[in-house]
């Protein structure tokens, strides 16, 4: 009876563990509702199965999907790819999509419209609408566009990373991001000092490439590392690693290498050194510190501030202090000129007074004509 009670015990322990597996690997519904706008689902929701010919990025995201078909008869597929981070949505753009093509703002944050496939990335989704029968560009845009307004928007913005780019509003079409080594090596196979880097504790890069009339650099690589410890020994292996190679006289050298705080900074396939040390003067590293709690400084913190408010407040009023003596000035000025002025020419306009009946005047304020000497009486005997 004792081993009876043991076996139950286990077979239900066993269900329940089959029950929650199968749960965690079930998608949740809200991420492929009956009807999206004028899309109706057909058929349940599945999950794609791998196939060898797939990207290892696909291969190692969690995927489902599901087909709708609109009013007139079009069908399309889209495909749901889960990530662990809003970069990692970022980065599968960047890889499986032509990166030149890449628009931002219209469908999700950024994405990619081709004749049959619309890739974007939302939040940590990476999502691809794949028109079947029928299915036009327009309407498998329009599914998508519709689509992305159903997903969790995330931290609803582009990787910092990118925006640290020289000029990146016009770099960000065309670069690549990625968020590990071997994707990185991928798009770099012949560059023996990428492999002495780690990316352990979650670093990540961005590639992008300088070049045209005003700017005929290379490739820059950006890779950030997040602690300065990580970016200190990384760096110690990149120089290291770059003495070696020109050491055995090698050609595959970075045209440029620099650590910039916790960036490591690159650039291949330069023809000019100069230039290339100049574009990487252009990156810059901005830390930013964010308490997960509380802070444990809210002294400080209000001292930082109280400082901060007084110099507002100091500054205010130095500036309407000053404001206000000039604007006193400049009236006064006007008036006080424009008052001596109307007396001066009063002056030369009214008869001056006589106080000796007007037959004799001393000219004391010079205000009276001199008298014609010719005209007085000479002196008498």
């Amino acid at each position: 009876m004792k081993h009876y009670y043991l076996r139950l015990m286990v077979a239900a322990l066993f269900v329940f563990a089959s029950h929650s597996a199968a749960q965690s690997n079930s998608p949740d519904p809200k991420y492929f509702p009956d009807q999206v706008g004028s899309h109706r689902a057909r058929g349940l929701i599945f999950e794609p199965s791998q196939v060898d010919s797939w990207p290892v990025e696909l291969q190692t995201s969690r995927a489902w999907a599901r087909t709708y078909v609109a009013p007139a008869g079009a069908r399309a597929t889209i495909f749901l790819y889960s990530t662990g981070s809003d970069s990692e949505a970022y980065s599968l753009l960047t890889m499986l999509a032509p990166a030149d093509q890449i628009k931002f703002g219209d469908i999700g944050l950024a994405s990619v419209v081709s004749p049959f496939r619309v890739y974007f990335f939302k939040g940590r989704h990476f999502v691809i609408v794949e028109a079947l029968n029928k299915a036009t560009t327009a309407e498998i845009s329009n599914l998508a566009r519709e689509y992305a307004g159903t997903l969790d928007p995330g931290d609803n913005d582009l990787p910092v990373l990118l925006k640290h780019l020289p000029d990146w509003e016009t770099a960000r079409v065309g670069a690549e991001y990625v968020t590990n080594l071997r994707t990185l090596k991928k798009l770099f196979p012949h560059e023996p000092v990428l492999d002495v880097v780690s990316f352990e504790a979650g670093a990540e890069a961005v590639a992008a490439t300088y070049s045209g009339p005003e700017r005929k650099v290379g490739e820059l690589v950006i890779i950030e590392f997040t602690t300065p410890q990580h970016a200190s020994d990384n760096d110690r292996f990149i120089l290291a690693k770059i003495k070696e190679l020109k050491g055995a006289g090698s050609h595959r050298v970075p045209t440029a290498y620099r650590r910039v705080g916790n960036y490591a900074v690159f650039v291949f396939n330069g023809t000019d050194v100069q230039a290339a040390n100049k574009l990487i003067d252009e990156v810059k590293y901005e830390q930013v510190t964010q308490w997960l709690g509380d802070n444990p400084y809210p002294l400080l913190d209000a001292q930082r501030k109280y400082v901060a408010t007084t110099l507002g407040v100091l500054v205010s009023v130095v500036k309407s202090t000053g404001i206000a003596i000039l604007v006193c000035l400049s009236i006064g000025g006007i008036f006080g000129g424009l008052l001596f002025k109307w007396r001066r020419s009063h002056q030369r306009t009214v008869e001056a007074y006589s106080d000796a009946g007007g037959m004799l005047r001393l000219n004391l304020d010079d205000l009276t004509p001199e008298t014609d000497p010719a005209r007085l009486v000479g002196p008498t005997n």
